[in-house]
């Protein structure tokens, strides 16, 4: 099929509601256009073993999927296990951005995902974030281990709270990014969604001019951006105005079907 696009879509709040649902109007339309022949890659926050589960519901097969924020990006493979393998690892060591977070927030729950996707977590987090292959470990026990993502959550504080406090912490040599609630992950310096989607991008020869991007969280900023530099950067209806002014384009909320709104277009 001549022209086809790169779509990548968030997961959370993007193609799946806020209870987990997918709507009927938004599986059509993905369906549509992977049986189109455009590159449909689920781009999420999610680990790879809680990303994969929602290819089985939307009945599609990707050639790439994006996890982790960026740090981890599987291939189809018929031969492994899930069906898919691990092509690109970003890890980092998160020793020291570990003590400084804690050294501002010591009530914080953390957990570390490594390179194989096994996490490590210090308090209870949402199976549907790190999984089940996961342990309960003390926080020294997830330092000088290499990281994919490290995942931070203070429940005794409020979302801008949590902002605030992180921008004072002056994080540096990684890159992160914070959720809806305070909730904050961590990749390696320079590693988000964005850089994941433009090597997938070239290895698959879309041009920069066909390329979408949907999603509604901070964590989606930069693919955004990406996208609207020469293509489409849309940005869900409830998303917050920074993410929104990420973007080129703004469709209704997920309660809206606002992914299925964009998607009619291509």
């Amino acid at each position: 099929m001549k022209n086809r696009w790169l779509v990548a879509l968030d997961l959370d709040g993007t193609t799946l509601a806020e209870d987990g649902s997918i709507s009927d109007a938004v599986v059509d339309q993905i369906r549509r256009l992977d049986a189109a022949g455009h590159h449909v890659v689920l781009a999420t926050g999610r680990s790879a073993a809680t990303t994969i589960p929602v290819l089985e519901r939307l009945e599609i097969a990707p050639r790439y999927l994006i996890c982790s924020n960026g740090a981890i990006t599987l291939h189809r493979d018929a031969d492994a296990p899930s069906g898919y393998r691990r092509e690109w690892v970003e890890t980092f060591d998160p020793t020291d951005a570990l003590r400084l977070i804690r050294s501002h927030l010591g009530a914080a729950h953390f957990a570390v995902e490594d390179e194989h996707g096994h996490f490590r977590y210090t308090e209870a987090f949402p199976d549907a974030t790190i999984g089940l292959d996961s342990e309960y470990v003390t926080f020294d026990e997830l330092l000088h281990q290499p990281a994919a993502r490290v995942v931070v959550t203070s429940p005794d504080h409020e979302t801008e709270d949590f902002l605030a406090v992180v921008q004072r912490m002056g994080l540096h040599q990684v890159s992160y990014a914070i959720g809806w609630s305070a909730w904050m992950d961590i990749s390696a310096e320079g590693v988000n969604k964005a850089t994941a989607a433009e090597r997938v991008r070239t290895e698959l020869g879309v041009p920069r001019a066909r390329v979408m991007a949907v999603g509604d969280g901070r964590n989606d900023i930069e693919m955004l951006a990406w996208a609207a530099q020469s293509g489409r950067g849309v940005v869900m209806g409830q998303a917050p105005d920074d993410v929104i002014a990420a973007g080129n384009e703004l469709t209704g909320a997920v309660h809206e079907d606002g992914l299925a709104q964009a998607l009619a277009w291509l």
